[in-house]
């Protein structure tokens, strides 16, 4: 009996953590930070560039905690929106190689189950914009309950989800930007939530060459499968667009010269060796030169740091 009751008890424990580790999936937790950093960079440049513009820099301390804020609501935004594509792409998922054994099409999570968790990560994303000032507040609750929502249902529509994946995942540098400050002048913030949108659809678009040959086959649209042949010409377009909008809204803000020494030029640099290097027949190759993106970001955002640094920050 003994030996009965510990055999099922390991059984009951086997199946708690496989059920565990499938929801973790489900929220790519277990990629992190890849995904969530994407979504968080635009946050924190958004708070970068806001003290900056508001010609009184934000206090250190501050900035500190709201970055840690925008930190945490990056990553439940990123886990939230990953459950929401699988939900609407089931019928997709199934059809592509890469994505066969996620766990809701492949059945190790249910469809119940990942609603619930679909809604405890919204209702925890939305506590944390209570913290935030009213007008901060407005602009999050839209992002979350119109872009996020609608974009993935993109790809059944149009060609181009990846715009409208830029436009959701960078929303975020408005909710930072009217934490800090409601300066009336947001040149600035428009010409960098451009140029953001051109970086996602540059990175989002070499994601998707991972499976153009399944999602022609299954139906789904992307500008991976828009540009074709000239993929990599396009994208290169897209990249001197994105440097080219980075240096106006730099000039715009009055940000100093780490920022278009470090962040534009290390950007331009980085951008130049992705695009010398990038095989687009190669899937795992495309996986690596879309998670360098997210090393990009770090740069960027360190030459608004230390502009922010050393023009008084500490």
């Amino acid at each position: 009996m003994a030996s009965k009751h510990f055999t099922a008890g390991s059984f009951a424990k086997h199946r708690l953590y496989t059920t565990i580790v499938a929801y973790v999936e489900l929220t790519r937790m277990h990629l992190w930070p890849l995904g969530s950093d994407l979504v968080f960079w635009p946050c924190a440049y958004g708070l970068l560039m806001a003290s900056v513009n508001a010609h009184e820099l934000h206090p250190f301390h501050d900035l500190c905690i709201e970055t840690v804020m925008f930190a945490i609501g990056a990553t439940l935004l990123h886990s939230k929106s990953c459950i929401l594509s699988d939900i609407c792409d089931q019928k997709f998922d199934g059809k592509v190689e890469r994505t066969k054994n996620r766990p809701l099409v492949s059945g190790r999570v249910s469809l119940a189950g990942s609603w619930v968790l679909f809604f405890v990560l919204l209702s925890a994303g939305l506590c944390l914009l209570s913290y935030a000032n009213r007008k901060a507040a407005l602009y999050g609750v839209f992002g979350v309950v119109t872009l996020h929502f609608t974009y993935p249902l993109m790809k059944r529509y149009t060609w181009w989800p990846q715009m409208f994946l830029g436009f959701a995942i960078n929303w975020g540098i408005f909710v930072a930007w009217f934490s800090v400050t409601d300066s009336t002048d947001r040149r600035p913030l428009y010409t960098m939530y451009a140029g953001l949108v051109c970086w996602t659809i540059y990175y989002d678009s070499i994601y998707a060459c991972q499976d153009r040959a399944d999602d022609a086959k299954a139906g789904v649209k992307s500008t991976a499968l828009l540009f074709g042949a000239h993929i990599k010409s396009i994208l290169r377009a897209f990249a001197l667009a994105f440097i080219g909008l980075l240096i106006l809204a730099g000039v715009l803000n009055g940000n100093g010269a780490w920022f278009f020494v470090v962040s534009c030029g290390g950007a331009g640099c980085h951008l130049l060796w992705q695009q010398r290097n990038w095989n687009v027949d190669d899937p795992a190759d495309c996986a690596a030169k879309f998670k360098s993106n997210g090393t990009m970001g770090a740069i960027i955002w360190l030459g608004l740091f230390l502009d922010y640094l050393f023009n008084g920050g500490i």
